[in-house]
């Protein structure tokens, strides 16, 4: 960046001042809010105050406090937009908007608050309306109105205007340059190297051998399988799939939950154009790194680009990334990815710091693009591998809330591939 460049960025600071001149009319409201509550209560208690009354003076205090909410809002989400990162990740009272909050999303909000307040003065009219004249009382109607009308604008012009500008960003990305990262792991297909969620009756899916039909989700029926299969080896390469695995050569048949129908639903990988998450819970030997990979697969024949890695791989790059001082770099490089595994949470305990740079790393994909994870255990023990009880709260609670949650119940193909050696006296390949 220039000099000049960096002096005319230097000037955001000057609005600093205008926020903390925000904060002190938030003072002012509350107030205002007390002043109004001391004032119902001493009329209530003297018998002056009927029914109308108290109705107009808890509007009144609704009225304060809503506009108190969207001064919060102009303050705090207008600085870390326009100003400054507050850099409140990991803190267990982070306002849940201000994970994904931007210019458009602020705008947007800005808009529904002042219809809110709007609507509370509008309630107020019809609630005193013997003592509001005609002319006051359509004029608000209009003017509310016009609030309305203006905030479903805003509204409708943020779906354009965000898809223009990921228009934008996947054009300057339609060929982007891999993310190097550390020991990013190239998709390794020689026998004996499977996953630790081998399925069951893996014995057909050996090495990269792939089957008539596999990666193409059930009843896909486009008759130009070049449409499906365009680039998808050098996607499935550089995703880094410790093997090659497919759904079709997953063997449910052990498994109690979940159905076929939820596999087959999985297939079609919907959730990575709806930017949703996918964690698979169970024990191990399941298939929960089988199906992760599967998923992963599918996602690169239709078309995006995919990143897998264990928990403990994951918890390296992010590491190195802060202590290189690229953490949010990183992140934002992780964007030109829709979907990014995180395999075998659980195995590896963590601690706070690490903890804290998982929530980050979920936290910066909510609502951007999806995860899937898959665990050991259930979200009730997740404190026994990241530690910190509020940032697990915090974290399993934007990863599950666009997310569909798969509890894999059945035997483990391990023990049930030494009982049947017990018997036959033989392990098979690679046991």
């Amino acid at each position: 960046m220039t000099t000049l460049g960096c002096a005319l960025f230097a000037t955001r600071w000057l609005q600093a001042p205008l926020y903390f001149g925000l904060v002190a009319a938030q003072g002012v409201y509350v107030y205002k809010f007390f002043n109004e509550l001391w004032n119902l209560i001493n009329h209530v208690f003297s018998g002056q105050a009927d029914e109308t009354y108290v109705m107009l003076a808890v509007l009144k205090l609704v009225d304060v406090v809503m506009i108190a909410n969207l001064l919060i809002m102009v303050i705090v989400g207008g600085y870390e937009t326009f100003v400054s990162r507050i850099g409140l990740q990991g803190h267990r009272d982070q306002p849940e908007w201000l994970s994904h909050v931007n210019s458009n999303v602020l705008k947007v909000k800005l808009a529904t608050a002042i219809v809110g307040i709007s609507s509370v003065h509008l309630l107020q009219m019809f609630v005193d309306v013997h003592h509001t004249d005609q002319h006051s009382l359509l004029w608000g109607t209009v003017i509310h109105m016009a609030f309305i009308f203006s905030a479903a604008i805003l509204a409708y012009m943020s779906g354009p205007m965000t898809a223009h500008e990921r228009g934008h960003g996947l054009k300057d990305h339609q060929h982007p340059e891999p993310v190097v990262l550390p020991r990013q792991r190239g998709a390794r297909t020689g026998e004996g190297e499977w996953g630790d969620d081998r399925p069951h009756g893996s014995d057909r899916a050996r090495g990269g051998d792939r089957p008539r039909g596999s990666g193409r989700p059930h009843g896909d029926e486009r008759e130009e399988p070049d449409e499906w299969e365009s680039g998808a080896e050098e996607r499935v390469t550089e995703a880094g799939f410790p093997a090659r695995k497919v759904l079709e050569m997953f063997d449910d048949g052990q498994l109690r939950s979940p159905g076929p129908q939820t596999l087959a639903r999985l297939g079609k990988v919907d959730f990575v154009t709806h930017k949703a998450n996918v964690v698979f819970l169970g024990a191990p030997g399941t298939g929960k790194t089988h199906l992760a990979i599967a998923l992963g697969v599918r996602a690169c024949q239709a078309g995006h680009r995919v990143l897998f890695a264990t928990a403990a791989e994951w918890a390296d790059r992010l590491q190195e990334a802060k202590a290189a001082g690229r953490l949010a770099k990183l992140l934002t490089e992780l964007d030109t990815y829709p979907l990014l595994i995180v395999d075998e949470v659980g195995y590896v305990p963590f601690d706070d710091d690490v903890a804290g740079l998982f929530f980050r790393l979920v936290s910066h994909r909510y609502e951007r693009a999806s995860l899937i994870v898959t665990s050991d255990r259930p979200f009730g023990r997740w404190g026994e591998v990241f530690g910190d009880g509020d940032t697990v709260s915090a974290m399993v609670d934007r990863l599950v809330h666009h997310a569909e949650v798969i509890t894999l119940d059945g035997e483990s193909y391990r023990s049930r591939r030494l009982e049947e050696a017990a018997v036959t006296g033989w392990a098979g390949p690679g046991y």
